[in-house]
């Protein structure tokens, strides 16, 4: 498979015809080898219009919805960006290109030692891969200018918001309760997240979110 000319169909055939319109952006989707941050089976299904099946039931969120995600967080050169939930780093490695000092948090071994290969191969500038609880963020390198959740989640918990900076944004796929979540823009101002609805958004949940079931008697 010819992967840069993939690329380039992802691009034009399916980010740029949704609105996906932030030059900076098209650029790094362009350069970023997306086959990369997938297991070696599944190289040929990276630039499918579709999510990529990964370990421990997680995935590599569609393209499309991905790059949506990342104008609406309009991440600028010089941020202090963190994504949770990192996955295998490709949308890490999207925010490196951008110019941002990045913090990529991902619980899952397996997806990080992916990430780890892909990273180092990629020669991603400014990007430190970290494990931890995705619900506490990675405190040690915030305040963040920038917070992205890569899958769906119930809420914001305060102990995320919280590492945001006065002025920094947070974007997130909240759950309807419907099974279609929704894109969320959330801003940080006078020590609350007021968060605003974005677009429709179909994307895997995150269990490490999820609430722990309660005892049933």
């Amino acid at each position: 498979m010819d992967y840069a000319e993939a690329r380039k169909r992802m691009v034009d055939g399916q980010i740029r015809p949704n609105r996906v319109t932030e030059t900076r952006l098209l650029e790094a989707l362009r350069a970023t080898p997306r086959e990369a941050f997938v297991p070696a089976a599944a190289a040929s299904r990276a630039y499918a219009d579709e999510e990529v099946p990964l370990p421990g039931g997680r995935a590599l969120m569609q393209p499309m919805l991905l790059a949506k995600l990342l104008q609406l967080a309009a991440i600028r050169p010089a941020e202090r960006v963190l994504v949770v939930c990192a996955g295998t780093g490709y949308g890490a490695a999207i925010a490196a290109r951008l110019g941002a000092q990045v913090v990529a948090l991902e619980p899952d071994a397996a997806l990080r030692a992916i990430a780890a290969r892909a990273l180092e191969a990629e020669g991603a500038g400014a990007l430190r891969l970290e494990a931890g609880d995705p619900t506490q963020g990675f405190a040690a390198a915030a305040p963040y200018d920038v917070i992205l959740v890569e899958g769906e989640i119930p809420g914001v918990p305060e102990s995320l918001s919280s590492q945001l900076a006065e002025g920094g944004r947070l974007v997130a796929v909240l759950a309807e309760g419907s099974g279609q979540g929704v894109a969320m823009l959330g801003r940080r101002s006078g020590g609350a997240l007021t968060l605003s609805p974005a677009f429709d958004a179909a994307v895997a949940p995150l269990q490490a979110f999820q609430p722990s079931p309660g005892f049933v008697f």
